[in-house]
């Protein structure tokens, strides 16, 4: 339906870059160390290459890009297949993966510099010589435990950006919300049919395997559409946007339906595994939020105002009118008209825990 390449690269993009910079951060460090360990001198010149400015900025940009390709693999593959294993098990079998990948990148790289130390074609003589020599030095020991290292950081890196969130990482390191600010969002609270009934009838055990293909199931849809997820509650998905990017052609409508065409996509497979197919319903609301680093035992980036508190009622009342989503009149003045998206006034009602009443509307285009 509506599809923007440009997010979803984005999101990537933003995943596998810091992977890079890691990478050249760590081989800045360690080459610095070595350097000043040796007093600035190559006392191992058979073996060593000599840095010049010209190694040293072929060596950064190597490094660089070995980064990338580490992150790019392990965002876009082997992260994946290993989604489901512990953490201590990740970390062994894809340092296993990626130490033998960077062995290779280490043969090739190598004769590379030597060939630009020396001043002389990668095919001479000289490189392949002291290339024999290398291979059998404590030199080629040592590189590889660097490697080793930035391969176990990245991977650390790599961990706690799938646990804690990509934006939320990134939110912690650059300090964006050690200090409280304001800021307008949209929110939508997005909470899955018949849930009760159906943890009942699947058994624990199956339930938490159900919901976690839900979840990786919606996942590409926010992805595409700009949308962070701030909280799973239980079966209860809290979405949020940044103003622009929700109003923004009408992301945060859009990806409401984004997710529903992916879970009918996936009908057949929930029925044939679990016997059922999941839907759900939504509230979808706009308003000022303080956002800001909370807790003393675990930090965590928190929201906090009355526009999560009337999202919430706004998605409850989605039973009451037998609506798929309802919408706020907040957010429906600040979109953008579209041909393909028109809305109902379902009235005005009163919200729980509010004083002022609020005007709720309703898709009238379905999907």
């Amino acid at each position: 339906m509506f599809l923007f390449k440009k997010p979803r690269t984005t999101y990537y993009v933003k995943r596998i870059l810091p992977f890079g910079f890691i990478w050249l951060v760590l081989s800045w460090f360690i080459l610095l160390i070595e350097s000043m360990a040796n007093a600035y001198e190559n006392h191992r010149p058979g073996t060593d290459i000599t840095v010049t400015w010209t190694v040293f900025l072929f060596a950064s940009i190597a490094v660089f890009l070995v980064g990338i390709t580490m992150g790019a693999v392990e965002v876009l593959w082997l992260g994946k297949r290993f989604k489901s294993k512990s953490f201590s098990i990740k970390i062994l079998y894809k340092m296993g993966f990626y130490l033998l990948f960077m062995l290779l990148i280490n043969l090739i790289t190598y004769p590379i510099a030597a060939s630009i130390e020396l001043n002389v074609s990668v095919w001479h003589n000289a490189v392949w010589e002291k290339f024999s020599h290398y291979i059998v030095s404590i030199t080629f020991l040592s590189t590889m435990v660097s490697l080793g290292f930035s391969i176990f950081v990245s991977l650390l890196y790599s961990g706690f950006s799938e646990h804690l969130g990509h934006n939320l990482l990134l939110n912690f390191f650059s300090g964006k919300y050690h200090q409280p600010k304001d800021e307008s969002r949209v929110f939508m609270f997005l909470d899955m049919q018949s849930s009760t009934s159906l943890a009942e009838q699947l058994g624990h055990t199956i339930y938490f395997r159900f919901l976690s293909d839900y979840y990786n199931q919606l996942s590409n849809a926010i992805i595409q559409y700009q949308g962070e997820v701030y909280q799973y509650v239980g079966d209860e998905i809290v979405i949020t946007w940044k103003k622009e990017d929700g109003l923004n052609h009408q992301n945060c409508i859009r990806c409401f339906y984004a997710m529903k065409q992916s879970l009918e996509t996936k009908a057949q497979y929930f029925e044939k595994i679990y016997g059922v197919h999941p839907s759900f319903r939504a509230g979808l609301h706009l308003g000022e939020v303080t956002t800001g680093e909370i807790g003393a035992l675990k930090k965590e980036i928190f929201f906090t105002g009355d526009v999560l508190n009337v999202t919430s009622r706004i998605q409850k009342l989605c039973k009451k009118f037998d609506e798929e989503l309802i919408v706020s009149e907040e957010l429906i003045n600040q979109l953008t008209r579209a041909k393909d998206i028109s809305f109902t006034s379902l009235g005005t009602m009163e919200i729980e825990g509010r004083v002022a009443d609020i005007a709720l509307f309703a898709p009238s285009t379905k999907y």
